[in-house]
């Protein structure tokens, strides 16, 4: 019934305007704000996200987002230089630079303003 859908995926943030700040500043993501209505272009905008305001929005328990990178060290290290912390989790693999390595594909998440979880990852 959908297979040819053109699907999209969204989520919630409480503040609009610090999301658009976060992804399209900090991020680097090309983002357009249409009537409140944050949209992340991604993948050349093949894949367009939309970010809609919720003022009583409680961050997922999971991750919400995930970045393909090359190389996830890297990554983390040009986010630390925009003062984006890398998450640490009791019980997880880490190793110092907040990286999971050997466990699956090389992976390490971070928050956006909202509490929304995200990561960096390297495909298999």
């Amino acid at each position: 019934m959908f297979s040819d859908s053109k699907a999209f995926s969204g989520f919630a943030v409480p503040d609009v305007d610090a999301a658009e700040t976060f992804y399209g500043e900090t991020l680097g993501i090309h983002v357009t704000n249409d009537h409140g209505l944050l949209t992340l272009h991604l993948d050349g905008g093949a894949r367009p996200t939309i970010v809609y305001p919720k003022p009583d929005h409680v961050p997922a328990t999971f991750t919400i987002l995930n970045f393909p990178v090359e190389d996830v060290g890297e990554a983390v290290k040009q986010l630390a230089l925009r003062g984006v912390e890398v998450e640490r989790y009791d019980g997880m693999p880490q190793d110092d630079d907040g990286v999971m390595r050997g466990n699956g594909p090389d992976i390490a998440w971070f928050k956006d303003p909202a509490g929304n979880i995200l990561s960096v990852i390297k495909p298999e």
